[in-house]
């Protein structure tokens, strides 16, 4: 896979280079600032975008805004956020993307496993929607009582969901029978009033994002 990388931390740039290059993906650039990842992103037409949201010149959102200007010029383009940061003007944005193709939104400080990192880079690449959990529950704080129609179960398993995690990964974690899973995840549907007619990719990226609206 085709990878374009932004992070202006010189070092954690080349850590992450290594690492994908490491998985067998192309790094096509490597660059520190917002204006060069757009530029990078039009000259290789990358697969992926994988980028840090406080970039120069403000060190602000400048990352952020970018991977949203970047989703709304290419559509399909897959974008992975990758910071210390949960930036909650802009992440609602990203992630109601998600429907039109892979995106992720992930904490330095939590990811504890390379293989994990590089199984989350894949999942986003093939179009599904991988978010830390710490970063769905700010997001879902910002609304008042969001999940009010689910029970403490079904909240548990949204918020794997929310993470990526398939139906036998979720009933692993949660010591059940992927049957009581499927059942939950039936519930969520319901009480979220997501159509039966979607398919089940386009109703679980919905599920999590329905409280990612601000």
């Amino acid at each position: 896979m085709r990878i374009v990388i932004a992070e202006d931390g010189v070092l954690i740039r080349e850590g992450i280079t290594g690492l994908l290059t490491r998985f067998g993906h192309e790094v096509a650039a490597a660059v520190g600032d917002a204006e060069a990842l757009m530029a990078a992103v039009e000259e290789h037409r990358p697969d992926l975008v994988v980028t840090d949201v406080r970039m120069p010149p403000k060190f602000s959102d400048e990352g952020l805004q970018a991977a949203i200007a970047l989703r709304a010029a290419h559509p399909r383009l897959a974008v992975l956020v990758l910071s210390q940061y949960i930036e909650q003007t802009y992440a609602s944005e990203l992630l109601e993307s998600a429907r039109r193709g892979g995106v992720g939104y992930l904490l330095k400080d939590r990811i504890g496993d390379v293989a994990e990192f590089a199984d989350a880079v894949e999942r986003v690449a093939s179009g599904h929607t991988v978010v830390d959990q710490e970063v769905v529950g700010q997001l879902l704080g910002r609304r008042r009582d969001p999940l009010a129609r689910l029970t403490p179960k079904e909240r548990e398993v949204l918020a794997l969901m929310a993470e990526g995690r398939s139906n036998a990964a979720i009933a692993r974690t949660l010591t059940v029978t992927d049957a009581a899973v499927a059942k939950h995840i039936g519930n969520v549907f319901v009480k979220l009033d997501l159509p039966a007619n979607d398919d089940d990719q386009h109703r679980r990226v919905r599920a999590v994002l329905e409280y990612l609206r601000g």
